[in-house]
Parts: C-alpha cells; structure tokens; sequence
C-alpha cells in the first residue's frame, strides 16, 4: 500500500491533505462571506427585509459552525489523544447540532414565507412583518438549541480502558452509557428527523410554488409577458438549486450516522468513517455557500457588496433603486412586477 497513515488518524495523508485543504478553503469563504451578510444586511437600511433577517440570522449559525473545524481538524489527524478537556468536547458537537438544527428551522420558514408570499401575495403582505420576523427567528433559536441538548450530554471524554485510564487513550466520543442505553440511537433518529421533515416540507413548497407559476403562464399579458415567461423559467432552475443544495450537503451527514449504528465488522466500519469524513466536508460547504449562492442568483446581493467596500462610511444606501435581497427573490418568484412585496414594519 502507497498511502500511509499519520501517527494517530484513521486515515491515510492521501485523504487527510486534500481533505484539510478543502476544509479551510471553506473556512475563509464561509467566514468571509458570512460575515460580509451580516454587515451588510446589519449596515443597509433598505437590505433590512424581513427574509435577510432570516438570511442574517442564518449567517450567524453559519459563522458559529466553524468555531468547531479547528477541533474536527485535529480529530481527524490525531484521533487520539483527546487535549483539549471534557467541556470543549461536550460544547463543541453541542454547538454543531444547534446550529445546524437552527439552519434548516430557518431554510424551512424562509421557504414557507416564499411560499406565502407568491401564492397568497395580499395576506402575506399583511402577516409578514419585521417585527414577527423577530420573534420567529428568537423562536427558532431557542427551540434548535433546547433540542440539541441532548448531545451535551451523550457526548464526552472516554477512554480504551475505563478501569485504568490510559491519559494517550482520550477521545471525543459518544460515551458508552448514550450507547448502551439507547438514548445516542433515539438521538440519532430525531436528528435525522430534522431532515426528512425539512426536505419533504421544502418538496412540498417548491412543488407548489412551481405549479402556482405554471398555471399562471397563460394569465401573462402585455409587452414583458416573453420576458416574464423567461423569469419563471429561471425561477424554477433557482428552486431546483435549492433543494439539490439542500439535498447534497446533509443526505450524507445523515447516512454516515444511519451507518455508524449499525457497524459490526471492519468493512462497515471503514465505510461509516469514510462517510463521516465526506459529511464533514459537506458540512462545512452548507456552511459557506449560502453567500456564493446570493452572489450567483441576486445582482442587488452584488450590488450591496460594492457598497459595503467603495461607498463613504455613513453612507446608509436609501436609494430605491438599490432594493433588497428579498425583492430580489421576490421578483425573480412572481415575475410579475404588479405583486411584488414590499416592506412594512
């Protein structure tokens, strides 16, 4: 065999370079452009819209995820021993699963505001205000982070041999009580849980935001009605985007875990570490490609950059022309000038 192992990983150096290179290029693109979402969206008057608050917020649980690479990093080159103590190693899966339970509540809810705003514009408009928005978004927070609770708890510092602690035999693991009670296999079940519903719920939505903009074709009159037809075209290829995203970045996440329960030889074995390693790469990627995706999908998005870089400090971007995010989305969805949304407090 070519491929050699280094000190303590469970892996060759052929998997652990091309992996950590990867992981932090992720890591400079999720944490600049999450933070550019942030100032931008924080700095902006008029990219204050009740969906960049979502978008916002999304873009703090991404920045807060790779708080954790570092320590996933190090895991992955030296699984043993385990450094850096008992709370970090609690903390950090805590961390993770909250936030990553707080990502898809937000992906889920945004969805359902873009589906209520296209197929019921007028009640939406109504319903939707910034202030709620708020609420929600506290909402889902505390929910995603009571929920992850668990994992506090199931995780820990564990050792080969409990009777006599090797301090070289440290890992970050499930401890074997989660194991042997049965409480790390119902964990595991309710996190999956957290993406099935989800995609099932964004099937839904999409599907019938798609059919809403299909059946509403022929009701497209007037000198933009090519140009309207072209937007709905492009809008379905954006949903698709979406849910393909979506789909991509957690379906091996959650295959890896199905698989490690269910490890009882070596083969099974390698296979669940090698979805892990390509979970973890994926997890970081749904991490930091939500700002790339604004940058490709939304020329306001790009606008706004250019502002938040060339534009005088105190500038605070009041001009109409330079509309939000949302109305970006919103435009591109309806492709009908006539029921754009618009912001009310």
């Amino acid at each position: 065999m070519e491929d050699h192992h280094c000190g303590a990983s469970l892996f060759p150096t052929s998997t652990l370079i091309p992996v950590t290179t990867i992981c932090i290029f992720l890591f400079i693109i999720g944490v600049t452009g999450n933070t550019m979402t942030i100032l931008i969206i924080q700095r902006f008057k008029d990219m204050k819209t009740t969906t960049n608050l979502y978008l916002s917020s999304m873009a703090i649980s991404d920045l807060v995820i790779f708080l954790s690479l570092p320590f996933d990093l190090y895991r992955l080159w030296k699984y043993v021993p385990w450094i850096f103590g008992e709370f970090v190693c609690r903390l950090s899966h805590y961390i993770n699963e909250g936030c990553t339970n707080a990502t898809i509540l937000h992906i889920t809810v945004l969805s359902m505001e873009r589906y209520l705003a296209i197929c019921f514009p007028f009640k939406a408009k109504a319903a939707i205000t910034k202030r709620r928005v708020k609420y929600v978004i506290l909402a889902l927070w505390g929910f995603a982070l009571l929920s992850a609770a668990p994992m506090f708890f199931l995780m820990g510092v564990e050792y080969e041999n409990e009777t006599m602690p090797d301090p070289g035999s440290r890992q970050c693991k499930h401890t074997r009580y989660a194991i042997e009670s049965g409480l790390l296999h119902t964990t595991i079940w309710v996190s999956t849980a957290y993406f099935f519903c989800p995609m099932f719920c964004l099937l839904f939505l999409y599907g019938s935001i798609g059919r809403k903009l299909w059946k509403s074709r022929h009701e497209l009159h007037g000198p933009n009605a090519a140009a309207r037809q072209k937007v709905n075209r492009q809008t379905v290829k954006i949903l698709a985007v979406v849910v393909s995203v979506f789909a991509i970045c957690w379906l091996p996440y959650h295959i890896g875990r199905f698989l490690f329960t269910h490890v009882d030889d070596y083969h099974s074995a390698r296979l669940s570490q090698n979805f892990n390693v390509a979970s973890m790469v994926l997890f970081y990627l749904s991490a930091s490609v939500n700002p790339v995706l604004y940058n490709l999908m939304s020329n306001k998005y790009r606008s706004a950059v250019k502002r938040l870089f060339l534009l005088p400090r105190g500038y605070q971007g009041t001009n109409r022309r330079h509309i939000s995010t949302r109305d970006d989305i919103t435009e591109t969805l309806n492709g009908v000038k006539e029921t754009m949304m618009t912001e009310d407090d």
